[in-house]
């Protein structure tokens, strides 16, 4: 089913403003969670080579920010906080998205076949055609947590999102999660529909924030959509769209809104080794030849740790101030998102000269590790 700013589902999934609060939060969790993997399989190229992999993947990671912004807007112009700076806000790689499916996990792994893999499942557009389809059930064998597939119970459930143990539990629907990344925001307009609508009967609004923590275009620029100041329904309904769009398309095609390739395709010609060009149609693209070298990336160990690291003391002396590094960033973004938008500009930079930070890791040979190279952890 496609994101659209109509016809709210006759039972909505979010009925409350801190529901709706609790979704868009799990919305910014959502965003960020790409951001680690599309990085360390950025950085992990070799200097030189892969040109047509490293725009791909920069271009997107670059969106993935947009759409961190965009989230963040909606959530202030509804009155939210958004906050990056929270306890297990970061998840523990490997994870599976907040939210999303359990079929797959996400990883730390450098630019290869199966990293790729990954990055498809992540941006797959939504295939559901009825409300049923909208969701599956999570598997609670495949998390770990129970061995004859039954959900803990609610106070089980409710001590482990606690402790960070499990990621990203539907708000209010914890034994289903979301079929697709596009079926998550679907839900999300559902909601704002139906509380607007209950609002303006009474004479109300939902969108009660601060205007002055809006971001606004000046502040950020992807090359791929501009930030959409939120200021009520249909700016909302628009900057959610845009970020279900460019990550799966829209209406079942290839580009978005704004004529720019999604994200799922963009990954795909790296799998068929084409570039698309206009008049193409999904998995058929048929522009000029895109080349990949698979062996041109150091072998960073996969879902990396810093106990994989004690036995380097240089490396791992390294791979924490990465990590000081990378909560410098979230904290600088948090900022931008609560008041001080100039702050994300320097952000966005800073993400990319994380490039010298990560080099000094993912040229390294871990010792213990035959064939392993370090990597960063992420462990914030």
């Amino acid at each position: 089913m496609s994101v659209s700013e109509s016809e709210p589902a006759p039972d909505p999934k979010i009925k409350t403003i801190e529901e709706l609060h609790d979704y868009l939060y799990k919305g910014l969790q959502l965003e960020h969670a790409t951001l680690p993997p599309y990085l360390t399989a950025l950085y992990s190229l070799h200097p030189g080579t892969n040109s047509d992999a490293r725009h791909v993947i920069r271009v997107v990671a670059v969106e993935e920010m947009l759409h961190l912004t965009l989230v963040a807007n909606v959530l202030n112009a509804v009155g939210g906080t958004p906050d990056l700076t929270k306890p297990n806000f970061v998840p523990n790689y490997p994870t599976y998205l907040p939210c999303g499916p359990t079929y797959f996990q996400v990883h730390l792994r450098p630019f290869s076949r199966e990293a790729l893999d990954t990055f498809l499942k992540i941006e797959k557009p939504p295939e559901a055609t009825t409300e049923e389809d909208r969701f599956v059930p999570v598997d609670w064998t495949a998390l770990g947590l129970t061995s004859d597939g039954m959900a803990p119970p609610p106070e089980k459930l409710a001590e482990l999102k606690e402790s960070g143990s499990i990621f990203g539990l539907v708000p209010g629907e914890p034994t289903k999660r979301f079929s697709s990344i596009g079926e998550f925001y679907e839900e999300i307009i559902r909601g704002i529909n139906h509380l607007e609508d209950q609002a303006r009967q009474a004479g109300k609004t939902i969108f009660t924030g601060d205007r002055a923590r809006q971001v606004t275009p000046e502040y950020f620029y992807s090359g791929g959509g501009d930030v959409i100041e939120v200021t009520g329904r249909d700016t909302a309904v628009a900057a959610l769209n845009l970020v279900a769009e460019q990550g799966e398309g829209l209406y079942g095609g290839i580009y978005d809104s704004q004529g720019e390739l999604a994200h799922y395709y963009r990954f795909q010609q790296l799998e068929k080794g084409c570039y698309y060009q206009k008049g193409d149609e999904p998995g058929k693209p048929s522009g000029p030849t895109l080349n990949v070298d698979w062996d041109a990336a150091y072998p960073v160990k996969p879902d990396i740790k810093l106990t994989d690291l004690t036995r380097d003391p240089e490396i791992l002396a390294a791979a924490e101030e990465f990590n000081r590094f990378y909560a410098t960033f979230l904290t600088n973004i948090n900022l931008a998102y609560n008041g001080q938008p100039d702050l994300l500009l320097k952000a966005v930079w800073e993400m990319f000269r994380m490039r010298d930070s990560m080099n000094r890791l993912v040229r390294n040979p871990l010792t213990g590790h035959p064939g392993a190279n370090a990597g960063p952890t992420f462990e914030i």
